[in-house]
């Protein structure tokens, strides 16, 4: 006779379970008791139930040797898809993945103006187009999670986006009543720190994502949970001032780190430095190849500020790990070698310095691995890099 197990037990042991089969894609029922310590009666029953909600398949794998061939199982990964959308200035990006994160569909919409009524409009009709393609899944679409270049409160209603000028703005609540569907506001910079964890480096417990596109943001993971800060500001390194007689800033300040160590304040200096009215990566790949003085040199002065910033957080944080998400930095061969070098303090103490394999979809990509979670209501994450 089984024991009687309160509910919330048997809560913790599914997600055990569940997290377990996604970590290692495919396992049997007597691997699955030996990682989770788990007895085998509470394996057999909860992954029964989890066959019949559709959420594992079970495979008889390829063998070899005497004795009957092992039952593996795992996850059902086209039972639902997630919503990954990145809500940034010009466009929106928008990605459908499978339940480990696979991307199975992706469009990008262009934004004509800021008007927050029209912007809402667009995404209630993309999810809607969404839910119908996906609707004869088990589950369909499980989840939505857009991601913010702006501030997001605890509550995640939207605090200030720089860009559009929208100040405290519940889009969460606003797309919930127009959908049938689980909406969460995310911090895009947040959503590319969970996405290194997820996808990236796992076994990474203290980490640090900086993203150095139009400004910089930073998410911060320590002990594997998101670190959002008292109204869920954490993150807006971009404005921590590394020059105070510096340029002005539009945050009222001057000197900011953005204005200096962001892709964007760098094409701004080098189009001028050249006298040219728009340059793109491929340019600037170009000019690298070629070992073109101004442009090397512009080069050399962001990775110096780069570095400045960069000694402040390592100080400040101690992370093991610091992921850089810049495309322009790929395109230096010797950008990593030289940001490492020039982290000379005996104080600074990292792990390690990546620059981001997920580059411009870390967002979405988070965001869709963060709608899985929530479904799934599993404690960790972690997904192969699709």
């Amino acid at each position: 006779m089984e024991i009687a197990v309160p509910a919330h037990m048997k809560k913790i042991n599914k997600s055990v379970i569940l997290a377990n089969i996604i970590k290692h894609g495919m396992i049997s029922r007597v691997d699955l008791a030996a990682i989770t310590k788990l007895t085998k009666a509470t394996i057999s029953t909860q992954v029964s139930h989890l066959i019949e909600e559709g959420l594992l398949i079970e495979t008889r794998q390829e063998y070899y040797h005497v004795g009957r061939k092992p039952i593996m199982l795992s996850l059902n990964y086209h039972a639902g898809y997630a919503i990954g959308i990145d809500l940034d200035y010009r466009d929106i990006t928008f990605t459908v993945s499978d339940l480990i994160g696979k991307p199975v569909h992706s469009d990008k919409v262009e934004l004509g103006n800021s008007n927050y009524d029209e912007v809402l409009q667009i995404l209630i009709s993309q999810i809607n187009k969404y839910k119908e393609t996906f609707s004869q899944s088990r589950y369909g679409i499980v989840g939505v999670v857009i991601g913010i270049h702006g501030t997001v409160k605890i509550d995640e209603t939207i605090g200030f986006v720089p860009q559009h000028k929208w100040h405290n703005m519940d889009l969460k609540g606003d797309l919930e009543q127009h959908l049938d569907l689980a909406v969460s506001i995310e911090n895009n910079a947040n959503l590319c720190a969970f996405a290194e964890k997820v996808f990236s480096c796992q076994t990474s417990e203290n980490l640090i994502s900086i993203n150095m596109y139009s400004g910089i943001g930073l998410g911060v993971l320590v002990n594997g949970e998101l670190v959002k800060g008292y109204l869920g500001y954490t993150g807006e390194i971009g404005h921590m001032i590394i020059n105070p007689a510096g340029k002005a800033c539009n945050c009222g300040n001057s000197g900011c780190w953005e204005l200096y160590a962001s892709e964007g304040s760098f094409f701004k200096r080098l189009m001028k430095k050249l006298d040219q009215s728009k340059l793109d990566y491929r340019d600037v790949k170009n000019f690298i190849k070629a070992r073109d003085p101004v442009v090397m040199h512009e080069i050399d002065e962001f990775i110096k500020y780069i570095v400045v910033g960069l000694n402040n957080i390592i100080n400040l944080l101690n992370p093991e790990t610091v992921v850089l998400n810049s495309e322009l930095l790929k395109l230096f061969p010797e950008a990593e070698s030289k940001i490492k070098l020039k982290l000379t303090s005996s104080i600074s103490s990292y792990k390690e310095i990546l620059l981001s394999k997920l580059g411009t979809n870390a967002c979405v990509k988070g965001a869709c691995a963060l709608a899985i979670k929530k479904f799934l209501e599993i404690p960790e994450l972690s997904l192969p890099v699709a």
